[in-house]
């Protein structure tokens, strides 16, 4: 039994309405035309490259009572400005101004914020090429420049 030519012209219609509804799922808009890259002050890669321009703390939210160090970074690649985590006790003693760190994503879910850190969203694990956590448990010393 052969298929009417109407069948197929009325499942092509059914593909074509299928194709412009999709656009209206927000999820589906903002995979096709990039817009988390695009947001994203590293550009969907796992790490980035930058200059320290000023040592920071920042308080923790509710209930916890610290204040958590931090550095803004400007980032090489495209100029952008983000804050950065220092973990571990000390870290804070090995980065000066002016210094050259990596930083990659806290690990949180949806590349948001993680824990009672508001706003920081990104880690710091090297400094001027030599290893943060290396630096702190005097393993290696930081590279003069």
């Amino acid at each position: 039994m052969a298929k009417s030519p109407l069948g197929l012209f009325a499942g092509r219609i059914l593909k074509m309405k299928k194709k412009r509804q999709r656009w209206s799922i927000s999820t589906y808009k903002r995979r096709e035309l990039g817009l988390n890259k695009k947001s994203n002050p590293l550009g969907g890669a796992p790490q980035g490259r930058g200059i320290v321009l000023e040592k920071t703390g920042i308080e923790a939210k509710q209930p916890n009572s610290a204040v958590r160090k931090c550095v803004r970074v400007q980032l090489i690649k495209n100029g952008k400005t983000v804050t950065a985590f220092l973990p571990r006790d000390g870290a804070m003693n090995f980065i000066d101004e002016h210094d050259e760190v990596h930083i990659e994503g806290m690990g949180a879910t949806q590349g948001g914020a993680m824990g009672d850190i508001p706003g920081v969203r990104y880690k710091v694990f090297k400094v001027n090429g030599t290893s943060l956590k290396q630096l702190v448990t005097g393993k290696k010393e930081k590279p003069r420049r």
